[in-house]
């Protein structure tokens, strides 16, 4: 199964797909049948919605925003997404910056759609998600996904029940991908993305984000052979010998290849990985930056990890390195600590274009041709769009609260109200004479939300801001 390659351990691709998956497995026995359904609310849940704080949430991990100043950043949020094509062409700068402090909870949801280009894809596409969201699926597709549901984030409230409505949309939305790439079919780090999509957005807007990020953010990484996601190793090993040269001749030391611990980090984008707090912030900059934003967070863990003398010395061969790269020190993953190391590592997109030729260039020669040719990809938000410029009503917001209008009077009533309004005219007409006030007085206008049918309408049936 192994073989060698420069020098270093390599790994057999047949097997990379299924990603780690002992270790997937190991992690998600949390989410077995007699646990999920033995579940007790007395547990708190977190403000994530994670049950007893299972995505390693604590109070240092978590930077609170004060209230002033998160209402402060909605306001502009909201500004950005109303006016989204001149803020992405005329002062993209701003809108990187403001996603470096954190997208506004509240507008995480509709930000990402944005960001990635899900909105104007769903806009062009409309009805394609119900389409195929009908068709039966193929069933060797559907088997794998059921066993993985109950995998994905076992302790969090949306997906703490087997067949609940979070497990449901979960399974809808990696079905409809298998008929939507039926050349690429299922790929198990699909759905912890999928996860994360569905817990700030509906279904069919998850399913869009989804397919943004693996054709446009991550080609090729979920695609049969894997090719992307070990090139990728090989960009981020290269990129490590700049930023952290002892992590980088330690590693080589020991010939532990990169696909034995970025695997997982890369393929869902640091959602199995991080405090929650953390994944927030990385996917508010993976989204507004693309695929350079995962590279430098994973170079700053090795670098964390790996970059200094004493860090070495408990780590004297490539058993005790992959231990104590699946551990990662909570400090290092603390949410301020990480953004404000994710920001000062020196790799840009043009980095990792130029090392990417360069390691398809050695592919090429050790190798052979690539078998799966991705789409190029896309770095970042401003990019997607440019790509793709997007019609003045794609990009429209449209309401997703839904208010019932009330049934039209009677003729009944109406004549009554014609006749209230004539006794008025006359007591108008009068003004010094003293009548007694009607008895049958008008029925009260009706506020502007009730009249107005068309703002707060919509076709679709949620309540997600």
């Amino acid at each position: 199964m192994a073989k060698t390659e420069t020098g270093r351990q390599s790994v057999d691709t047949r097997s990379i797909r299924t990603i780690s998956s002992s270790h997937m497995d190991d992690e998600s026995s949390l989410g077995s049948d007699s646990e999920i359904n033995g579940f007790t609310t007395e547990r708190p849940t977190d403000k994530y919605g994670f049950i007893g704080g299972a995505q390693q949430c604590s109070e240092h991990s978590a930077q609170d925003v004060p209230p002033e100043v998160l209402r402060q950043r909605e306001v502009k949020w909201l500004d950005m997404l109303n006016h989204w094509d001149k803020w992405m062409i005329k002062r993209f700068d701003k809108v990187r910056l403001r996603c470096q402090k954190g997208i506004p909870p509240a507008l995480r949801g509709r930000a990402w759609l944005y960001l990635s280009g899900g909105k104007v894809k769903k806009e062009q596409n409309q009805g394609k998600f119900q389409e195929l969201d009908s068709q039966p699926g193929e069933p060797k597709w559907l088997d794998v996904i059921e066993k993985d549901l109950h995998r994905q984030f076992p302790f969090h409230e949306m997906f703490v029940s087997r067949g609940g409505h979070g497990q449901q949309d979960l399974f809808r939305v990696l079905k409809a991908y298998t008929l939507y790439r039926p050349e690429e079919g299922y790929c198990q780090a699909q759905a912890p993305i999928a996860a994360v999509l569905l817990m700030h957005m509906p279904a069919e807007d998850a399913f869009w984000g989804l397919v943004q990020i693996c054709e446009k953010y991550l080609p090729g990484y979920y695609s049969p052979g894997l090719e992307a996601i070990q090139l990728d190793g090989e960009i981020l090993f290269a990129l490590l010998r700049r930023v952290s040269p002892l992590a980088f001749r330690h590693l080589e030391k020991h010939k532990i290849d990169p696909i034995l611990y970025m695997t997982e980090w890369f393929m869902c984008a640091f959602s199995r990985t991080l405090p929650w707090a953390s994944v927030l912030r990385v996917w508010d900059m993976f989204l507004c930056d693309g695929v350079k934003i995962i590279f430098r967070v994973g170079l700053v863990l090795l670098k964390c990890m790996l970059g200094t003398r004493e860090k070495l010395k408990a780590c004297q061969g490539q058993y005790e390195t992959m231990e104590l790269l699946r551990a990662i020190e909570p400090r290092y993953m603390q949410e301020g600590y990480l953004v404000r190391e994710i920001l000062e590592v020196p790799v840009t997109a043009r980095d990792v274009e130029r090392e990417h030729h360069t390691q398809v260039k050695r592919w090429r020669k050790n190798r052979g041709e690539l078998n799966f040719k991705p789409p190029p990809r896309m770095h970042g938000a401003r990019l997607i769009m440019l790509a793709d410029p997007p019609r003045r009503q794609d990009l429209q917001q449209n309401p997703t609260i839904v208010l019932e209008v009330p049934p039209p009077t009677s003729q009944k009533k109406g004549k009554e109200e014609k006749k209230s309004r004539k006794s008025m005219k006359n007591e108008t007409d009068t003004p010094h004479q003293q009548q007694a006030p009607p008895t049958d007085l008008p029925p009260a206008k009706e506020s502007p939300l009730q009249q107005s049918t068309q703002s707060l309408s919509s076709t679709e049936q949620d309540t997600y801001l």
